[in-house]
């Protein structure tokens, strides 16, 4: 028999940084839409099919995938880290971002500096009433133009009234200042006009070569779907502007996003040869070693992060997995126990449980581990992973009605793992309904096509219907 799954997730390091469906009415727009993204992308240059890469990157057995396909990264990145759900209603049920169980949306909440707290609306009336300026008077004194802009786009998120500014400022300036043009493409950006934006980027390059205007210009390209293009654009910003951290940064993000994780860690690594005190960079070498069946390595690398001053709950719960799976037992109760002081909310405190349930059944105690992912559930109840494993319990208790209640839950959370729909093939199987078997089956596979199991699985089952 095909061996249950059960699915370990380390919790990431964070970060605060900065599709189309097609109907037949949209055909004719969409041959005419110079932002629209092709359908079906060639092998390796397309984020949407990060499966395709050529890379040799980790099986969903070995390291969890987000809703996208993705592997999960070493540092949580808000902007890639929430997938592409496909429909609204796994857009709604998106599992957990960096902060909230929300998916991220373009609101102007999710654009809020810590910074502008100072400066928020007083009861008095507003800072500055936007809607009384006159902007083409202050479009023609420059230094106040820039200030006031940076006020309307930061702050207020007025970004109709900032864009209307930077194009009455730059061109007072006759169309010379470069750093209006970028201005101007970061409203486009926000607006996504992300053609536009690529002019103004462009165009700001030819007049003044900045690091951060080739930032801006790849974030366009992303969010075109065009890694390689993001790529090779930062390859000759590394010839302009050799060691630049920040480029060899962005290089080995995309890599890690199209699941090519040995280029990501070669280019993680020059990070460091520039930069050794580069946080992102650690906490990624020492993810992939994690995943790698490397904990000892990892270790180190979640040490050092500890030595440079970050002390969170996120490098806690990784000390105390690499201290579990490194069989240093001494320290894997006081790592979490600590995990557990520091977590700032349910989420981390879920993620800490599930971990610790993950202990438990290493260790044999079934009972605790039963009580951990109960604990997951009590502080999140989205938690898919946690249904998962639950169920695998109560199926070795013999419950099978709550075992598949337990995994229907956790498959239409997180259709994008296939641990419990091969589950329910294999509780199914066993009681006897092979057509539910099959089609959960069926699912496993779309989810993880090189799993054995699910596809020995379906070969005995067809070989059932056979006979029949």
């Amino acid at each position: 028999q095909a061996a249950w799954n059960l699915k370990t997730r380390a919790l990431t390091e964070m970060v605060y940084v900065d599709e189309i469906d097609m109907d037949q009415e949209g055909i004719a727009e969409m041959i005419l839409d110079e932002n629209a993204i092709a359908q079906v992308a060639r092998p390796g240059t397309s984020l949407k099919l990060p499966g395709t890469s050529q890379g040799g990157g980790p099986s969903p057995a070995v390291r969890p995938v987000t809703q996208s396909g993705r592997p999960i990264t070493g540092f949580v990145r808000p902007s890639t880290q929430s997938g592409r759900p496909s429909t609204m209603e796994q857009a709604i049920r998106t599992p957990r971002t960096a902060l909230t169980a929300r998916p991220i949306t373009s609101a102007s909440g999710g654009y809020i500096r810590p910074g502008t707290a100072s400066m928020l609306t007083n009861p008095d009336g507003p800072f500055i009433n936007l809607s009384r300026l006159n902007l083409t008077k202050y479009a023609q004194k420059p230094k106040l133009a820039k200030a006031l802009f940076e006020y309307i786009f930061h702050h207020e998120n007025d970004v109709k009234n900032a864009l209307d500014l930077a194009a009455l400022a730059t061109e007072h300036a006759q169309f010379k200042d470069w750093w209006w043009k970028v201005q101007i493409g970061k409203c486009y950006y926000r607006l996504g006009l992300y053609r536009e934006a690529e002019k103004q980027f462009k165009s700001a390059l030819k007049q003044q070569d900045m690091v951060d205007t080739i930032l801006y210009l790849a974030k366009v390209y992303l969010r075109l779907d065009q890694p390689v293009t993001a790529l090779n654009l930062f390859k000759q910003g590394l010839e302009r502007f050799p060691g630049e951290v920040t480029l060899i940064c962005g290089i080995a993000r995309i890599y890690e996003e199209m699941n090519n994780i040995s280029s990501a860690a070669e280019y993680y690594k020059d990070v460091l040869k520039q930069d050794n005190t580069h946080v992102e960079a650690i906490a990624c070498i020492g993810s992939n070693h994690f995943y790698s069946d490397q904990p000892e390595i990892a270790l180190r690398f979640y040490r050092r992060l500890l030595q440079m001053g970050v002390y969170n709950c996120q490098l806690f719960n990784n000390l105390g997995l690499c201290c579990f799976y490194a069989q240093q037992y001494d320290m894997t109760l006081s790592s979490f126990e600590r995990a557990l002081f520091l977590a700032e909310n349910e989420e981390e405190t879920a993620d800490v449980w599930y971990n610790l349930g993950h202990v438990a059944v290493g260790i044999g105690d079934l009972n605790l581990a039963y009580q951990c992912f109960k604990l997951t559930l009590v502080n999140n109840n989205d938690y898919a992973e946690a249904y998962n494993n639950l169920a695998v319990l109560e199926m070795r208790k013999g419950h099978t009605e709550q075992a598949r209640a337990l995994l229907q839950t956790a498959s239409s959370l997180a259709p994008h793992m296939y641990e419990p729909h091969f589950n329910v093939a294999i509780l199914s199987e066993k009681v006897g309904d092979l057509q539910r078997s099959y089609t959960a089956a069926q699912k496993s596979e779309e989810a993880f096509p090189g799993h054995v199991d699910t596809q020995q699985l379906l070969k005995q089952l067809k070989e059932h219907f056979a006979m029949l």
